[in-house]
């Protein structure tokens, strides 16, 4: 060939051609290309192909295939200019000549095989021009015979020109030349594999390899032969076009129309042939993501083929394009001879069944693209429907004995809901399909290799089940993710169920193919059907059920299902009465989505409830069976929990799902089971309150339609009335529980909530004031356990429309009576929050649980209007957003101290005092668990917070109407019998009990002495408790009673404790027992010491209570440690005394000192001057003072004795004078004259 048409030929060219060279340059035809367009499945075909540019639009309504184009006399062809309107005719083997050999040198590129990447530019550019000279010429082609050919004449030929001759030879020469191209390029499947991969390049550069360019090359050509030839018939007039020259080398009759069959059939042969090698690698799940095209080129010649063919379908009367298909794919699917016309399909495919399924779906989404290569959805497929074949593979699919998986079947009916939203839904199909679903209704239709997304499914809840009904009744749309990745979501029988609704969604009206479909549903269920169903049975019964209640009549449909179900035998596993109650209630929520009156299915379905749960109930059934009904029960509850939650109204007679079997129930649950029951009765609560305010803050600005609001209360009041009959009396049954759950604390406030707001719904026990009765009863009840009170109080008290409720109706009786109410129960379990913690101390699960609560109902209180006002006049306010309660109890306690003292009219006082005692309520009857459990953590929390409430209310609890509770403390916690257990918690709070107790000791009109010698009683037994037996500084320093009498500035108050405390060690502990000195003297002495040093007094009264002790043990005790701790305490007290007296001597130390020499005269006179001796040193003054008694007690004990004088008495006198200056000379020289 390539001898034969070398670069030297040289055409024609008309005279007047050069002239015009420059005008020859023709705007680029349209071709198949996929550099630029990106695999999406509804995207637009490429902007350069046939049908975006509008050359199949064109051909199809037969127009110019380039009206804008070849408007010159000449036209460049394999660059060389031709005479445009006579170069076919004259030239047209030559012509076709330069066709072939432009291909065979792109051949030859291909085969030379280059893989130099340096090269690889030059060589694209290469093949791509050849590409485009060959695509131009044959665009030329089609223009010439639009516009030039004319079907031929009946003249003589005798009397014709020789062009005119060669004009009616024209057609039959262009049909051999076709031909002749067509057997040069062969047939796409017998392509290279090095040319056939180029279909799955990927690149979206710029740059291809030969190969790509020759494969493309090809498609142009296969589809301009279509083109052209189906333009030639047209142009021929009806005139059959006869290949000549073929005919007489053959002997076969080759035509235009055969031609273009035989190439049409050998194209969609090919094409069907990729499309088997695609599908062998295509997964079931990705089947209606996976095309049947390599690339878009490809997509778009089926496009092209699709409307050509049926183009020639409507006005030559040819055969469809789906009988193309079906004969080249009935054989394959059945396995037998393909025709002769479809040779060369290959044989090798795996699921011939599995791919014509897929193949026809894929075609047909391809049939949506319009003849301007977009995708119209909107529409119905261009192509028609193709009902009579799909249902043929439907019979394949469902027949028994083809035995297909799951996994097979589930594609197929993909494939066939996939065509019923391309095409209209067919009554045939459906029917198909229900006849394999009906003989196989128990199956699970499961995918194993899915895992667990290929299991059946068997849906929890009512809601579910009815969801799952919807979904299938509004199947997603063709090409969103909803409906391709369908086969991993749905099993083949949802995907039927999706068939099924669109059958039935066409016919509204109940017409007959509605009627036949609805007949042959019905007509497969019997008595022995139903009995014969498992569970996945059911379930697709009751899933197939409501998809048609769903779609057509509903009340003939439910009635139906209801009476099937009732078919099911009484004793039928309990599996079974889970799923038809479920079933049950999926229908009633449907009956009441279309406004409805539910109240004949509940009524059926609470009387099913109610005798099982009398079994449940009853004391003869065995645990196995309980274990067994709980399932069907526990579902019962969830599902009518359901139809509650859905509702808007509640005006349906569903109340009538709440009936006596509750009372059966809820005595016979166990915790786990009672704590969903409980759960249950807080959603309906919640429900019933939300769904009764909106109908009141909807129905206040309307004034018409008074009867509808009336009826809606009405409604309303029946759920209550059910409400308060079947649960409340068994919540109180629980109420002093001593393990309460936190669901009964919510189901109590929901009830107490209801209360408030249809407060005549209220059991007649309740009134007239129903929240507040029910608060008395889960809130301040004494006897209510603290994990019920701070779980169910929160609730109430972030009501602020309850709050204001209680308020007004307790200010009848008692001012702010139900906020001290609230406040006391929130002290007791401030004082009780130990009762939760593990016997180690460490937080169980339950604890933690109330501590939570206990924070939140601490932060309630604060902001309760009462307590609010104490602080605020007391100018104390919690800081942390989540306070902390112990602090916060300290902190009111302050307060309402603060507060009474500000009081000073004594009406106002006794008030407070009354409010006061509300708040604490019965202390010691909370305090009581502690002391018993001997709990180390309760014990340190009583102690303290009592000891909180004895010092700041110290005042207060002196008057009349508190001093008894004093009293009780006093005597219970501050002198048991034994106090072994309490000895930390006491260790820690007793300053605070001090201190209190000498406040109310001085202040007290009635009691005083008696609180006085409770102090003193207490005082004595913990300063004996607390003291080590051998002195301790360490431990001295830390003992309760003299921290609680050690102050950083000196009061009044502190000095009584501590003049109390220096007297009771006087009284008790510092007294000489003859000659031998009190036990534990050294560690008695030291807490003297510490007691006076760490607090700065200066009272000479209160400084020399402990001075005869010290003077004594100085005089006695030979001790080093006794008598250097009295030293070190005599010189304080000395220098403070000293300090104090300003105008002279201390009187208090003469009197002491003088007692002092009165008592020891005659027997420890030389012990005396000794202390004396030390006294002078310190504060010379006050022995000074006692010379005059000193030297009258030596004469007198002189006198006494007789023997004249005591020379060694007298010498240690005079010791003592020389230490006091002149006054102690002059009384030596006074003594020396005796």
């Amino acid at each position: 060939m390539a001898d034969d048409f070398s670069q030297s030929l040289t055409p024609p060219v008309s005279p007047f051609a050069a002239d015009s060279l420059c005008e020859l340059i023709a705007a680029r035809p349209p071709r198949f290309c996929c550099s630029e367009t990106k695999e999406d499945p509804t995207g637009a075909l490429s902007t350069e192909g046939y049908a975006a540019r509008g050359s199949l639009k064109r051909l199809l309504l037969h127009l110019d295939p380039a009206p804008a184009e070849y408007d010159t006399d000449t036209v460049e062809i394999f660059g060389f200019p031709w005479v445009k309107e006579t170069a076919l005719v004259e030239s047209t083997k030559l012509l076709f000549g330069l066709l072939r050999q432009k291909v065979y040198r792109l051949e030859i590129m291909v085969q030379s095989g280059s893989h130099d990447f340096g090269q690889a530019g030059s060589l694209h550019y290469e093949a791509e021009d050849l590409r485009q000279q060959c695509v131009f010429f044959l665009q030329y082609v089609k223009v010439f015979v639009h516009r030039y050919l004319e079907p031929s004449s009946s003249m003589d030929s005798d009397h014709l020109h020789p062009y005119e001759e060669l004009e009616e030879q024209l057609p039959s020469a262009l049909l051999e030349e076709l031909l002749g191209i067509t057997l040069l390029i062969g047939r796409l499947k017998d392509l290279p594999a090095n040319v056939q991969s180029s279909l799955t390049i990927s690149n979206q550069g710029k740059i291809f390899p030969p190969s790509w360019h020759l494969l493309h090359l090809h498609l142009d050509i296969h589809w301009s032969v279509l083109e052209i030839l189906h333009l030639l018939g047209l142009k021929m007039q009806g005139q059959v076009v006869y290949a000549h020259q073929f005919v007489n080398l053959t002997g076969e009759n080759l035509t235009d129309s055969s031609l273009f069959e035989e190439h049409l059939c050998s194209l969609l042969c090919d094409l069907t042939g990729l499309a088997i090698g695609k599908y062998s690698k295509v997964r079931p799940t990705e089947a209606m993501n996976s095309h049947h095209y390599h690339c878009s080129c490809t997509k778009e010649l089926w496009v092209l083929l699709m409307h050509l063919v049926e183009h020639r379908n409507k006005v030559l009367h040819t055969q469809s394009f789906w009988s193309y298909m079906n004969s080249l794919l009935r054989p394959l699917v059945l396995r037998m001879p393909a025709a002769e016309e479809f040779s060369g399909l290959p044989t090798h495919c795996m699921d011939p069944l599995g791919f014509t399924w897929w193949l026809v779906t894929q075609l047909s989404m391809l049939g949506q693209y319009c003849r301007n290569g977009t995708l119209d959805t909107e529409s119905q497929s261009h192509l028609g429907d193709n009902w009579t074949f799909v249902e043929e593979l439907l019979r394949l699919t469902c027949n028994p004995k083809g035995g297909l998986a799951e996994e097979q079947v589930r594609m197929h009916v993909h494939c066939c809901l996939s065509l019923c939203l391309l095409w209209e839904p067919s009554t045939s199909a459906v029917s198909t399909l229900w006849d394999y679903y009906s003989r196989n209704l128990n199956a699970s239709f499961s995918v194993p290799w899915l895992g667990i997304s290929g299991l059946g499914t068997l849906y929890k809840t009512p809601l579910a089940l009815l969801d799952q009904a919807r979904s299938c009744c509004s199947p997603s749309p063709l090409h969103c993710p909803g409906h391709t990745q369908l086969y991993r979501s749905a099993n083949s029988f949802h995907i039927f169920l999706r068939v099924l609704a669109l059958c039935l969604a066409q016919d509204r009206a109940g017409g007959v193919p509605q009627r036949q479909i609805k007949g042959r549903i019905y007509s497969k269920f019997s008595a022995k059907k139903m009995q014969e169903l498992s569970e996945a049975g059911l379930m697709n019964f009751l899933l197939l059920f409501l998809v048609v209640a769903r779609q057509v009549e509903l009340e003939d449909v439910a009635g139906r299902a209801c009476e099937l179900l009732g078919f099911l035998p009484s004793n039928c596993p309990t599996g079974h009465r889970t799923l038809v109650w479920r079933g049950q209630l999926s229908l009633l929520m449907l009956i009441r989505e279309r406004g409805l009156d539910v109240g004949a299915q509940a009524s059926w379905l609470a009387s099913s409830f109610n005798e099982t749960a009398k079994e449940f109930y009853n004391k003869n059934t065995d645990v196995s069976r309980k274990l067994a009904l709980w399932g069907p029960l526990s579902s019962y509850l969830e599902g009518v929990a359901e139809v509650f939650e859905t509702s808007s109204s509640l005006s349906l007679s569903e109340e009538k799902l709440l009936n006596e079997g509750f009372d059966w129930l809820l005595p016979a649950c166990r915790l786990s089971e009672l704590n969903s029951a409980l759960s249950f009765l807080q959603t309906i609560l919640d429900q019933l309150r939300r769904v009764h305010q909106h109908r009141v803050q909807s129905a206040a600005p309307l004034t018409g339609a008074p009867s509808t609001t009336c009826v809606v209360k009405e409604r309303h009041l029946a759920v209550a009335a059910a409400l308060w009959a079947h649960f409340f009396p068994f919540l109180c049954s629980l109420r002093l529980s001593q393990t309460p759950t936190a669901q009964l604390a919510d189901a109590a406030a929901g009830f107490t909530l209801l209360a408030l707001d249809l407060p005549s719904s209220a059991p007649q026990d309740l009134q007239p004031n129903p929240s507040q009765s029910i608060m008395q009863r889960f809130g301040w009840d004494d006897m209510v356990h603290p994990l019920l009170v701070t779980r169910y109080l929160p609730h109430l008290l972030q009501n602020s429309e309850l709050m204001s409720s209680l308020s007004a109706d307790s200010a009848a009786v008692r001012s702010g009576s139900s906020q001290s109410l609230s406040v006391r129960a929130w002290f007791r379990c401030v004082l009780q929050q130990h009762l939760h913690k593990n016997p180690d101390g460490s937080q169980s699960r339950t604890g933690r649980a109330f501590e939570e609560q206990l924070c939140e109902l601490t932060r309630l209180v604060v902001r309760l209007p009462e307590v609010d006002s104490l602080l605020q006049r007391a100018g104390l306010q919690p800081t942390a957003s989540r306070p902390e309660p112990t602090s916060v109890l300290e902190m009111f306690v302050k307060a309402v101290a603060s507060v009474y003292c500000e009081l000073q009219v004594l009406s106002e006082r006794s008030v407070m005092v009354t409010r006061a005692l509300d708040y604490i309520g019965d202390i010691m009857k909370y305090i009581k668990p502690a002391l018993v459990s001997k709990n180390q953590d309760g014990l340190q929390l009583t102690y303290w917070a009592v000891g909180c409430i004895v010092k700041h209310w110290s005042p207060l609890l002196a008057t009349s109407k508190a001093q008894q509770l004093l009293f009780r403390i006093v005597d219970v916690l501050l002198l048991p019998h034994n106090i072994t257990q309490q000895d930390k918690a006491l260790r820690d709070s007793l300053p605070l009990y001090l201190q209190g107790l000498s406040v109310a000791s001085s202040v007290s009109q009635s009691q005083g002495v008696y609180l006085r010698q409770q102090l003193h009683s207490v005082t004595r037994r913990y300063l004996d408790h607390f003291l080590p037996a051998s002195p301790s500084l360490g431990v001295i320093s830390n003992h309760p009673v003299l921290l609680s009498a050690c102050e950083v500035h000196p009061t009044a108050r502190g000095a009584a404790l501590r003049r109390t405390i220096l007297e009771v060690l006087c009284e008790c502990f510092l007294r000489f027992k003859g000659h031998a000195p009190p036990p534990r003297l050294a560690s008695l002495l030291m807490f003297v010491l510490e007691l006076l040093r760490r607090n700065g007094d200066s009272d000479p009264t209160l400084l020399t209570l402990p001075l005869p002790s010290l003077l004594r043990c100085l005089m006695l005790v030979n001790e080093p440690q006794v008598r250097k701790t009295s030293a070190d305490t005599l010189q304080l007290v000395v220098e403070r005394c000293a300090t104090a007296s300003t105008e002279g001597p201390c009187d208090q130390m003469i009197s002491v000192l003088q007692s002092l020499v009165e008592e020891s005269a005659g027997v420890y006179d030389r012990q005396v001057y000794s202390v004396l001796e030390t006294v002078a040193v310190l504060d010379s003054s006050v022995v000074r003072a006692l010379v005059p008694k000193l030297s009258l007690s030596l004469r007198n004990t002189e006198h006494k004795r007789g023997l004249g004088k005591n020379i060694a008495l007298r010498n240690s006198y005079k010791k003592l004078l020389r230490l006091l200056g002149e006054s102690g000379e002059a009384e030596i020289s006074s003594l020396e004259a005796d």
